[in-house]
């Protein structure tokens, strides 16, 4: 399409695919059709490339050789791996274990999330299927580039951080490739930089927890990366009270009393990892810290529909 001075527009290019287990929307502005398919195409390998080395539905992912070594070994990965561990292990420190990778170890029977469970387990039962969940037992070897799981099975998984991550890494494989405009949305967790064609902003609707078809709020969140954990997609109800499929590593109970947490950084993966764990914090406690930290905004709706937000955060 051309502009009547003669240059060619620039136009929306979209790929929506399943990667990771989830729903990946690619978006880059370009020119030309094919160039930008090229580009989505080059995203999205590298996409596949990182889930090949967290998967743990692979035998041979390095997650899974971390796991299958636990109390046993140190392993080696490649360095991309052990500093994502290490980032990880600075979150755990941050959110003191509110945010901890090694939730791989949970006894997921305990938790099915469906019409049928209609009592929470007792206290007992529920720290005990929680208990080798502990990020300080994750021994690093930096020199060696290994990781080491303390306690046999113990295990690992990325679910928390592996999808901001990803988007990270695609962002940062299209910019280099020279695309200077777009969005990768891994799930709902999603990065942009520049603006849509003409010069606009990208915008993002948030979500009503109660009718998520519909917007309740849209914010400009060209440059930044934002990230949302809720419970409207996936709970139960016991006694009248609704609890979250989020689990406090701690307790290995169900949180309750937050229905969704949107956090919005420049960074997917740090967006992604800290949605989680200002959920089980609750909002005062979440709040308290991410108004401490820099360039990290926060938008919470509690159970009973109150609208919290950080300082630095304005909502139309």
């Amino acid at each position: 399409m051309q502009v009547t001075d003669g240059t060619i527009a620039e136009t929306v290019h979209k790929s929506v695919l399943k990667l990771m287990g989830n729903r990946f929307e690619i978006t880059v502005v370009d020119t030309d059709k094919i160039t930008a398919e090229a580009h989505i195409d080059a995203a999205v390998e590298e996409i596949r490339r990182i889930e090949r080395l967290l998967t743990t539905y692979d035998e041979s992912s390095q997650t899974n050789r971390i796991n299958a070594m636990a109390g046993i070994a140190p392993v080696e990965v490649d360095k991309e791996v052990f500093e994502l561990i290490e980032r990880a292990l600075r979150i755990s420190e941050l959110t003191q274990g509110a945010f901890d990778i090694t939730y791989g170890s949970i006894d997921k029977s305990l938790w099915n999330f469906d019409l049928n469970m209609k009592a929470l387990p007792d206290a007992e039962t529920a720290k005990n299927a929680v208990r080798l969940i502990n990020y300080k037992n994750v021994g690093l070897d930096a020199r060696r580039c290994t990781v080491f799981l303390k306690e046999k099975g113990m295990r690992i998984g990325f679910g928390g951080i592996g999808k901001g991550y990803a988007a990270d890494k695609a962002k940062a494989l299209l910019t280099a490739r020279g695309v200077k405009s777009g969005i990768v949305n891994a799930a709902g967790d999603l990065i942009t930089w520049g603006t849509q064609p003409g010069g606009k902003p990208w915008t993002i609707a948030i979500a009503d927890p109660d009718q998520a078809s519909l917007p309740f709020s849209t914010l400009n969140i060209s440059n930044m990366a934002i990230a949302t954990s809720g419970n409207y997609a996936k709970y139960v109800v016991i006694d009248g009270k609704r609890y979250s499929h989020t689990i406090d590593p701690k307790t290995g109970l169900p949180v309750s009393g937050i229905k969704s947490v949107s956090i919005i950084s420049p960074s997917a993966e740090f967006a992604d990892a800290m949605a989680t764990p200002v959920t089980v914090m609750g909002a005062y406690v979440g709040l308290d810290l991410i108004n401490q930290l820099q360039h990290i905004a926060c938008i919470i709706i509690t159970d009973d529909n109150k609208l919290y937000t950080s300082k630095n955060i304005n909502i139309k």
